[in-house]
C-alpha cells in the first residue's frame, strides 16, 4: 500500500523494545539472584525499582534504564509514523527519516546498555531528535496545510 513504508522502521523499534525487555531480564534476575541484599525473588512484596536499583550493580540498571527510555521519546515516532502512513506519506525521505531514527535508537541502546558513555548517549539521543523533529515538521505541514 501507498505510504505504509514507515511502518517497517516503527515495527523494527518495537521488536528492539522487547530485545532490550529480555536482556533487562536476562541480567537483573540472576543479579537478584546474586546479591545478599535481596530475598529470595518470591519473597519480595511492595518493593519498587528504586530499591532494587540501590542493590544491583549499575551494568544491570543500565539495560532497565534503556528499558524505560525506550518507553519515552519512541513513542512520539510511533504517532508521527501512524499519523504519516494514515495520511499516505509514509514512503520516501519519511521512510528513510524513519529508519535512521530506529537506527540510532538502537545505537543510543546499545552504548547505554554495555559502555554507558554519557556523551556519545547524548550525541545520538539529540540526533535522534532532530531526525523526530523533521518527521513531526513533515506530519505538520501536510495535516495543517
Amino acid at each position: 500500500m501507498i505510504g505504509m513504508d514507515i511502518l517497517a522502521p516503527a515495527v523494527a523499534l518495537m521488536i528492539w523494545t522487547m530485545i532490550m525487555w529480555v536482556w533487562m531480564y536476562a541480567t537483573r534476575i540472576p543479579a537478584m539472584s546474586a546479591s545478599p541484599e535481596i530475598p529470595e525473588p518470591s519473597k519480595l512484596v511492595g518493593t519498587t525499582p528504586a530499591s532494587l536499583r540501590e542493590k544491583l550493580p549499575e551494568r544491570v540498571n543500565w539495560k532497565a534504564d534503556n528499558y524505560n527510555h525506550l518507553h519515552e521519546a519512541p513513542t512520539v515516532f510511533y504517532a508521527v509514523a501512524i499519523i504519516l502512513a494514515i495520511l499516505g506519506q509514509g514512503d520516501g525521505m519519511n521512510a528513510f527519516l524513519a529508519w535512521i531514527y530506529t537506527g540510532l535508537r538502537v545505537a543510543h541502546s546499545l552504548v547505554q546498555a554495555t559502555a554507558n558513555r554519557v556523551m556519545v548517549r547524548f550525541v545520538l539521543f539529540a540526533v535522534s531528535s532532530v531526525v523526530l523533529i523533521a518527521l513531526i515538521a513533515k506530519a505538520a505541514l501536510i495535516v495543517f496545510a
